[in-house]
């Protein structure tokens, strides 16, 4: 059992705040184990008894009457109210599966399963908490459907610090694997390299693309492929869905709809396949509509997309970094700043703009800066900002930390992931 700490001391912390805990991800990436086995074990190693926590999992055949919104309430309330001197813990997986039905009892109204968690929620002695995989229905309705009293916790697949606890060994060995194959949960428990990527190639074809197809009621799924297939090729690059239907449009020799394409790339955002990085103006301060970065949420699916024939470590190094980042909580943005020495305005760009509250930092990734002229790309875009904010250039070519003459911090790659180097 892989520990997921991190997240388990913030369902800890949001314990009978007063609303529904909804934990969201992508598709295999530890939600269900995390809720189900480890804060259940939590909950018994801390004095709950098994009888006060229930368990619904609605994938599973034997509780698919409980789909039903309407039995679903009716059998909490039983327990809930037969003692209501206890407290009690809910837990509900894959709650986007179930529908909506009328309640003849009530004057033939439609509820949903958010009416009835919402009424759920107002029994003072239950604590609830629920899963799901797909945006649409457990993260962007949030607000809406449980009327903003949801706390929502994203579970992303395991950082390199949680695959590193599993894996062990050199750690610089266990890096490229985890570039390679990701950190989905089941990779560490697979030695055989042909297992690890059929495991991938198969979740993303017979999983993934699946449910965005279903979800959706995409017709065109041989163009959802293709910009799939084209994100997957252009990660840590700009790009926009006018040059992504022009680019499909040319391969295809067909004229491909740029709206369609922005739909398309909606949709595998809100299946957490895929996450948008803004490009953010340093010092006008705004943020530019296009063109914006995409970021493969699991390196190891990115690969299997594209069958592993694109490894490239410099991209891949950036898209892990980003991911960390977005882990941690911070708010991301890809920076820009204008060079106008020489007479000219020049647009460059730094990696990340990173946000914490009232705290920033900017970071460039920098797999390896063996020239003077990488080195001066990767320096100059930050000290263009003419700010006193803390500025890190995270490497995997040097053996320890150190800071250059322009107070610019240097992070080993491997410190940054292992959290022994301090960003803010």
């Amino acid at each position: 059992m892989i520990s997921r700490d991190f997240y388990l001391e913030r369902i800890v912390h949001k314990m009978w705040n007063g609303e529904i805990k909804v934990i969201t991800g992508i598709r295999r990436c530890g939600k269900s184990v995390l809720l189900f086995e480890l804060f259940y074990q939590y909950l018994l190693d801390h004095g709950v008894s098994e009888e006060q926590i229930v368990k619904i999992e609605l994938d599973q055949r034997r509780y698919y009457k409980y789909r039903n919104p309407i039995v679903l309430c009716e059998y909490v309330e039983s327990i809930v109210t037969a003692d209501s001197e206890k407290q009690f813990y809910l837990f509900i997986d894959e709650v986007q599966l179930t529908g909506k039905v009328i309640d003849q009892e009530n004057g033939g109204i439609e509820v949903t399963i958010y009416d009835m968690l919402n009424e759920l929620k107002a029994y003072k002695n239950l604590d609830v908490y629920v899963t799901g995989s797909n945006s649409k229905g457990l993260s962007s309705d949030i607000a809406t459907e449980f009327r903003g009293r949801a706390s929502q916790i994203h579970v992303y697949p395991l950082s390199f610090q949680e695959y590193y606890s599993a894996v062990g060994g050199d750690e610089r060995q266990a890096l490229e694997q985890y570039m390679l194959y990701g950190g989905l949960p089941r990779i560490t428990a697979l030695s055989d390299e042909k297992d690890k990527k059929e495991y991938l190639t198969n979740l993303y074809r017979e999983l993934y693309i699946k449910d965005i197809v279903e979800r959706n009621g995409i017709e065109r799924e041989d163009l959802l492929n293709d910009i799939l297939d084209f994100l997957a090729s252009q990660i840590s690059s700009l790009t926009n869905p006018t040059n992504i239907a022009n680019a499909l449009g040319s391969m295809k020799n067909e004229k491909v709809n740029p709206t369609l394409v922005s739909n398309y790339v909606q949709h595998s955002m809100d299946s957490f396949l895929i996450s948008q990085a803004r490009r953010y103006d340093v010092k006008g301060k705004t943020y530019f509509k296009f063109p914006s970065k995409y970021y493969y949420t699991d390196t190891g699916l990115r690969n299997a997309r594209l069958n592993y024939r694109q490894y490239d470590p410099g991209h891949l190094m950036e898209n892990i970094i980003y991911n960390e980042l977005l882990r941690r909580g911070y708010s991301v943005d890809i920076g820009v700043v204008t060079d106008r020495s020489n007479g000219q305005n020049v647009q460059k760009e730094i990696d990340f703009v990173v946000n914490d509250a009232d705290k920033r930092i900017y970071i460039q990734s920098a797999f390896r800066m063996d020239t003077e002229n990488k080195a001066d790309a990767e320096i100059g875009s930050l000290l263009l900002t003419k700010d006193f904010f803390k500025k890190i250039v995270i490497r995997l070519d040097i053996p320890h930390n150190y800071y250059d003459d322009n107070g610019i911090f240097h992070c080993n790659l491997l410190d940054f992931l292992l959290e022994r180097c301090e960003l803010f």
